[in-house]
């Protein structure tokens, strides 16, 4: 008994013990809003990504390069995709454990026992269980598989950050600029008018169009700087920093000033092979090939599993072993319903990994032909643009030599702000479209926007129905 008594005691000192870590909201929202951009642990994160330290910190502007990677240290999206593929990367070592024998111990005493005989009878038995049917081996293939797909879906959050940071700059461009050059041209516009209607040389009616045209303009900039203190706050969001880190931030809109050609765009041999590593496409085939192995296991727990009892007593002097076998008789069910089960499991699998992968190609073939009619309009309105520069240097060079009067050349320079806002609207338009194409095929186009390591993170290998996760 003695012995027994250690044993336990050994084996209870290897189980492992319980911390508590309680949240405090209190102290997590003071966390959060101490966040800054020039944090020395966002300093380090940057290193790490680019493999080599920085010159100068914090950078002079942040462009879309090191908000992304801003985003990439700081979005609790991403600690959420993380703790679940942990919990998926826990499941396989739950799912390849073997049961643990039980020990049982018995003591009895026999009050009628003769007095030459003893009157306890001591017991030990353990109980063996034995899986059979290779239900384990099911079991581990379905955790395996789980884990795979939570590990892209934590390459499918890690897009979706960088995703987001790009929608939220790019809604953030900058064209308050324009529209109050708009506004102030305008505004000299409606006064010169307001003169010469006063010394009777135009109608009320043309009057009152420019007053109409002004106060339009007014409210265009008082939305326009609404949606931008918006923007703003949604790109905060989107790099995980509360809005006054962006305050004092530079910010840089450059990447979005390159339209990438239609010709650079990738091949369809390059499209095919983007929609073989997309992440959720990878997620969803690793869970179908989970919910297979999860039919295999029900159709193999029709098969009862053994449990084997050996034991050893003294009885009263008498040393007695036994050998004892015990097993489920499958009389009542075979497990018919948890296998329909699985079998509709299986099926609906299958159905999300179609939808998934008929989704990315319909994205694909969406943003590509957007794209190539969102470059041509761009286009159109730069070569606008060029036009309206020559007709304003002309007016310009007009009204020096008194051949025009101010007003022509307050109209020219008017309809120039304005070709510049319908370029700017065409350019956001190229760009959201390539961010559409971006999104389809879950990877930067357009130049070197993220540093290698974090391009391969973001884009996993082909699935592998062998890989381990």
């Amino acid at each position: 008994m003695k012995q027994l008594l250690m044993l336990l005691a050994a084996l209870l000192a290897g189980c492992a013990s319980y911390t508590p870590k309680p949240l405090d909201p209190a102290v997590q929202g003071s966390a959060f809003g101490a966040r800054s951009l020039d944090a020395p642990e966002l300093k380090q994160f940057v290193e790490r990504s680019y493999g080599h330290e920085l010159s100068s910190w914090p950078p002079k502007a942040w462009d879309r390069s090191m908000l992304t990677l801003a985003a990439l240290h700081f979005h609790p999206d991403l600690d959420t995709a993380r703790a679940r593929s942990q919990l998926a990367q826990a499941g396989v070592v739950t799912a390849g454990a073997r049961p643990n024998p039980t020990l049982g111990v018995s003591l009895q005493h026999n009050a009628d026992a003769s007095v030459d005989q003893s009157p306890w009878t001591y017991g030990l038995g353990i109980d063996l269980p034995i899986e059979t049917a290779g239900k384990r081996t099911y079991r581990s293939e379905r955790a395996r598989h789980l884990a795979l797909a939570a590990r892209f879906r934590e390459n499918e959050a890690l897009w979706q950050v960088i995703s987001g940071v790009r929608t939220s700059l790019l809604a953030a461009y900058p064209t308050d600029v324009l529209i109050r050059r708009q506004h102030g041209l305008q505004a000299e516009i409606t006064h010169l008018l307001e003169r010469r209607f006063a010394a009777g040389y135009l109608s009320q009616p043309e009057l009152t169009q420019a007053r109409i045209t002004l106060n339009q303009i007014t409210l265009t900039l008082a939305a326009n700087q609404k949606q931008r203190a918006e923007n703003m706050a949604r790109l905060a969001a989107a790099v995980g920093v509360p809005v006054k880190a962006l305050e004092t931030a530079a910010i840089s809109f450059e990447s979005f000033e390159q339209v990438v050609p239609v010709s650079a765009l990738p091949s369809d041999a390059m499209q095919r092979e983007a929609m073989r590593s997309r992440p959720d496409i990878l997620a969803s085939l690793a869970e179908y090939e989970a919910s297979q192995s999860a039919l295999q296991l029900e159709v193999a727990k029709q098969y009862p599993d053994i449990s084997i009892g050996p034991g050893y007593s003294w009885d009263a002097g008498a040393v007695k072993w036994s050998l004892g076998l015990s097993l489920t008789l499958p009389l009542l069910n075979r497990n018919e319903g948890p296998i329909a089960e699985a079998e509709a499991h299986r099926k609906e699998a299958a159905g999300v990994f179609l939808a998934t992968q008929t989704k990315a190609i319909a994205e694909v073939e969406l943003a590509l032909a957007g794209y190539g009619h969102a470059v041509r309009l761009f286009h159109i309105a730069d070569a606008l643009l060029r036009d309206q520069n020559k007709a304003e240097r002309a007016a310009a060079a007009s009204f020096k030599a008194g051949e025009s009067d101010r007003l022509a050349w307050l109209s020219s320079r008017y309809e120039t702000v304005t070709a510049e806002l319908a370029r700017l609207s065409a350019l956001s338009q190229v760009q959201l479209t390539l961010g559409q194409l971006e999104d389809a095929l879950r990877r930067p186009l357009g130049g070197n926007v993220l540093p290698a390591a974090v391009e391969q993170a973001v884009t996993p290998k082909p699935f592998n129905n062998r890989e381990q996760p």
